[in-house]
């Protein structure tokens, strides 16, 4: 058994959105404080938090709150775990492996032939491989992907 995900899910995925919305309500809550005493504040600076927690919320959803917390690599199968909740995926069932190094986080996407209970793909981040080549692929994808065509020729 192998972790192929990255650690820092659990941060990008729970403590950063949280840091995130927490700033932006701190920052709001100084300027609408701060306004007392008759004085009048410009609506762009109330505009402005309300844009941020807009484009983040936009920006997490897209990047980072589908991706799964856990998956390891048990050598015919992967087990993928997300929220208490765990799926067996065999690497027959996997139709394709996309992988995004130009995202941040990095992304893995498995595309099944079956779906499980996450659903006809599942995205995961993988652990970060520190390289000054930006355009170097992760050798954990590299690797996956010659499992899963090996099992489909078995």
């Amino acid at each position: 058994m192998r972790r192929i995900s990255s650690r820092q899910t659990f941060y990008q995925k729970r403590i950063f959105p949280v840091m995130w919305f927490g700033f932006l309500l701190v920052f709001l809550i100084v300027l609408v404080s701060g306004t007392g005493h008759g004085k009048s504040m410009p609506p762009f600076f109330l505009i402005f938090p309300v844009l941020m927690g807009a484009f983040g919320y936009f920006i997490l959803k897209k990047l980072v709150f589908d991706l799964v917390d856990e998956v390891y690599d048990f050598g015919d199968f992967l087990v993928v775990k997300n929220n208490n909740e765990e799926v067996k995926v065999p690497l027959t069932n996997i139709k394709n492996i996309s992988y995004s190094y130009f995202t941040n986080p990095k992304r893995v996407t498995l595309s099944l032939r079956e779906p499980c209970a996450f659903g006809k793909e599942i995205s995961f981040s993988p652990p970060v491989i520190l390289t000054l080549n930006p355009f170097q692929k992760n050798p954990l994808v590299d690797e996956l992907i010659e499992k899963v065509d090996q099992a489909r020729l078995k």
